[in-house]
């Protein structure tokens, strides 16, 4: 049976915010929120989170996850005292459970490092260790000659000898509940600082005699704290370099695994080409033989076999058909959908419409709320006027139609089958089959007119 418990109670100066340093971004969410999601991988009985600094804030950005449940550390009067919150909240039958503690400032660690960590914790506790290049600032892992843990000293409280350990302390725990319990009541707050140290159990469980497990993490990236914007950007480096590597090792390229950002989930295809500067947010699936040009931004969309998203194109809740052409400089909205060999150009905004195999909208249109058909020509300027400031209304295209340029489609409103919208119309009533249809004003010339002269 097992017990999270999540510090995150900090208020994070060094942020300089008003936001909750737990809240703040990384791989576009909130730290917090990759901590939960990753203790929701080991499948505990409870997830419960210490809060203090903007509490309000914090449970309000969770208010979706009824399950998770939260505690209040005020005063906050260190680590100890904030894990010391949470153990009433624990699952009943602490004698046969374990309780691992992480902290919503450490977004990245993975569950394969926690696994590993609780399985250690097997004789009544365990740590996660890490060894560094350089440890200063750090707590060292103290050993004995047979390499049993025997305690953490603080850097500032190292002799010499002790500050050339490389091995450090991450303060992330596994422990059973009973003991951990147990340890917690006996925490002193006899230091500099006067706080309750949850490290200080670690001499409190060597003194019962109880063997530390270890466990370290498998990449240095996982460890890594945000207490400052510059770490935060270090950290979100750090996790979209590690992005590109597994896209790169899927056979994925990346025209510059520096200029990638992935801040949810990308499934590639074979033969995927991404350009620089590109973000991809939420569930995006790219399929086998997609491009996607520079600089563009794709949204919980799927692109289809061997499309082509052309530089600065703005991608949200699509779906772009196989060989279908996006861009530059288009946008598809919430709804669009591309069939096959379809073309949206430079300057088009698509939004809630399925454009037809073959159609084309090539230059400068808006089509929103539109059925639109196969074979179908959007001439430059066209727009579907489906807004009449309280209402939506659709547009209804059929197959092989022309539609000139500069037209306004007044919806409700639909064109029949190969028929053909002459340019500069306003189209308010239904067009039929087959047939030219065009409003337009006479065309008329003035002799005999010249242009108005200056006068002096």
């Amino acid at each position: 049976m097992l017990n999270v418990v999540i510090l995150a109670a900090g208020m994070g100066k060094r942020m300089q915010s008003g936001l909750p340093k737990v809240l703040h971004p990384v791989a576009g969410r909130p730290m917090l929120g990759h901590v939960v999601d990753t203790a929701r991988q080991l499948d505990p009985e409870r997830i419960v989170i210490v809060v203090g600094h903007g509490a309000h804030d914090v449970q309000a950005a969770f208010s979706d996850q009824p399950d998770l449940i939260f505690v209040t550390q005020s005063p906050q009067q260190g680590t100890g005292h904030a894990v010391a919150q949470a153990m009433p909240q624990l699952q009943d039958g602490a004698d046969r459970s374990t309780t691992l503690v992480l902290y919503g400032d450490v977004p990245l660690v993975q569950a394969a490092t926690l696994r590993n960590l609780l399985s250690a914790a097997d004789a009544g506790m365990a740590i996660l260790t890490e060894t560094v290049a350089d440890p200063a600032g750090y707590g060292r892992i103290l050993r004995d000659d047979a390499g049993k843990v025997t305690g953490i000293v603080e850097d500032k409280d190292a002799t010499a000898q002790q500050r050339a350990i490389t091995e450090i302390n991450t303060g992330i725990l596994a422990a059973s509940t009973a003991r951990l319990q147990n340890w917690l009541d006996r925490v002193d707050n006899n230091n500099a600082q006067g706080e309750y140290y949850l490290t200080d159990t670690v001499a409190l469980a060597v003194a019962d005699k109880v063997t530390i497990g270890v466990a370290q993490p498998g990449s240095p990236w996982e460890t890594l704290g945000v207490n400052s914007r510059a770490q935060q950007a270090e950290l979100e480096r750090a996790w979209q370099q590690e992005q590109a590597r597994r896209l790169l090792e899927q056979g994925v390229t990346l025209a510059d695994p520096a200029r990638f950002d992935l801040r949810g989930s990308l499934a590639c295809g074979r033969d995927v080409f991404i350009d620089v500067g590109c973000v991809f947010e939420g569930q995006v699936q790219l399929a086998d033989g997609v491009h996607v040009g520079p600089h563009c931004v794709l949204r919980d969309s799927v692109i289809g076999p061997s499309a082509r998203i052309d530089a600065f194109s703005h991608i949200d809740q699509a779906h772009v058909g196989e060989q279908a052409r996006v861009g530059p400089y288009a946008r598809l909205r919430p709804g669009a959908s591309l069939g096959r060999e379809a073309q949206v150009g430079n300057f088009v905004e698509i939004k809630n419409t399925v454009l037809g195999a073959g159609s084309k909208a090539s230059h400068l249109a808006y089509l929103g709320d539109a059925t639109i058909g196969d074979r179908v020509n959007i001439g430059a300027g066209t727009i579907t006027c489906n807004y009449d400031g309280v209402n939506k209304y659709r547009t209804i295209i059929g197959d092989d139609v022309f539609v000139g340029s500069d037209s306004q489609l007044v919806a409700p409103v639909t064109i029949g089958p190969g028929a053909t919208i002459g340019a500069g119309t306003t189209l308010t009533r239904d067009a039929p089959e087959g047939q030219l249809t065009l409003s337009r004003a006479p065309q008329k010339t003035i002799t005999g007119w010249t242009r108005p002269a200056r006068k002096s």
